[in-house]
């Protein structure tokens, strides 16, 4: 999937026109059924099905918030399996709504599509999905993980998810898929393994009476239960051998430092290994999804193990006050919904005290506080470009491409854990 790309001088970027804000549309029926004719050929061939929970608590239109775990570009199209006919809007990214010849944004509005910033305060989305229950009487489809897993488990979630069940007084129902992450895992540089099934199931997590009765902490408590999903372990209960020859492209993206040496940086996922170059430890990634030694010890078998690895190296990094992304970076940034606006090259340092963005001849200089945000959007290939991280406010997203080829995942999860500790009361300037 590509976008709108246009080479702006940045500050003429800078001088365009916002975009006014736009309220919610109601999906008409005649979309819901295109887009629901649209899934057969999308879902073509993950021999997909699924199972409800407790619908019979509900009304067949009664607006709900609906939560969903998100693994894959697929997760629309099962959310439409399950929920059609009833009319949802969807919570989606504001980048989205770029391209197809300035008609995207239509098209997306059209359909129901609500755009807000991620991982930014956004009070605007806030009152936009209260709208869609109370007016529009829709409900409202969210991916609270924000962006895809990485590793296969839940990205972290926004804090006090309660509140809003409360605010909102809809109920809630969540849907969680499997398969679809080893169908189209984000680290396998978009490659499709066509012989993953696909299943779901969409249970009634809270009712109006029990979100009533419960307290909010009860309510956030039971949210991230219910996203305490692992796939990888998964795969193996199910014993579901994913054997394409091409399985482990791409897996340095989130297993960047060798459990082995202990190297970041040169990890390579190629076929079915990822070798460490500094070393020559080189694992098989097995049919089962588990990593294998070559030869000698298998330090950590389990995907999300080693992610959690990986965590809490970054996490001691930064508690000793070492840990440092120091690197030149190609800038693009997003001001409207026309297009994503190449400005130039710049200088991305990320440290103890946040992210500091320097470029444009001196006339971009950016600060982003550790507080500013509990997690970072960073994806793979982004719109067939590059890896990529975003920083940024309500009025400037900022779409950065290490030139270092820095691992973003290691900068995604020192964003996180800068957050946990600053809230913590741990969090000191590397600089002290």
């Amino acid at each position: 999937m590509k976008t709108t790309i246009k080479k702006m001088d940045y500050d003429n970027v800078m001088a365009l026109p916002r975009p006014a804000h736009k309220m919610p549309r109601k999906p008409g029926m005649f979309w819901r059924c295109l887009i629901r004719f649209l899934t057969i050929f999308g879902m073509m061939g993950t021999k997909f099905r699924y199972e409800t929970e407790g619908f019979e608590k509900i009304g067949k239109d009664e607006p709900c918030l609906v939560l969903m775990n998100h693994t894959c570009f697929q997760d629309m199209e099962v959310a439409y399996r399950i929920l059609f006919p009833r009319p949802f809007n969807i919570v989606c990214s504001n980048d989205g709504f770029i391209g197809f010849f300035g008609m995207m944004e239509w098209l997306m509005r059209t359909i129901g599509c609500v755009p807000t910033q991620k991982f930014v305060s956004d009070l605007r989305l806030v009152q936009d999905m209260e709208y869609c229950f109370k007016t529009l009487k829709t409900s409202v489809l969210m991916y609270p993980e924000a962006c895809y897993s990485f590793d296969g488990t839940a990205t972290t979630l926004p804090a006090k998810m309660g509140i809003l069940l409360k605010k909102y007084n809809v109920p809630v129902i969540m849907i969680e898929t499997f398969g679809a992450f080893g169908r189209n895992p984000l680290y396998n540089e978009l490659q499709i393994r066509r012989h993953v099934p696909i299943t779901a199931k969409a249970r009634v997590l809270y009712t109006r009476e029990e979100i009533k009765e419960k307290s909010v902490r009860e309510l956030s408590e039971g949210v991230e239960a219910a996203f305490s999903f692992d796939h990888f372990r998964w795969q193996k209960e199910q014993g579901l051998h994913i054997d394409q020859n091409f399985r482990a492209d791409g897996l340095h993206r989130i297993l960047y430092k060798c459990a082995h040496c202990g190297a970041e940086g040169q990890m390579e996922g190629r076929g079915t290994t990822i070798t460490c170059q500094h070393c020559g430890k080189t694992y098989e990634l097995t049919t089962l999804g588990e990593l294998k030694a070559m030869e000698g010890e298998t330090e950590i078998s389990h995907i999300p193990d080693y992610y959690r690895w990986e965590r809490q190296q970054v996490r001691q990094e930064i508690l000793d006050g070492k840990y440092l992304l120091d690197t030149d970076v190609d800038i693009a940034m997003q001001v409207d919904n026309k297009a994503i606006y190449k400005v130039g090259e710049g200088h991305l340092v990320h440290d103890n005290t946040g992210f500091t963005l320097t470029g444009c001849g001196g006339r971009l200089n950016y600060h982003q506080k550790p507080q500013a945000s509990y997690g970072l959007y960073a994806d793979y290939y982004w719109y067939e470009i590059d890896d990529v991280i975003c920083i940024g406010d309500t009025e400037v997203h900022y779409f950065l491409f290490p030139k270092n080829k820095a691992p973003v995942a290691k900068i995604r999860l020192a964003t996180e854990e800068m957050y946990k500790l600053y809230k913590e009361r741990k969090l000191t300037s590397a600089k002290e």
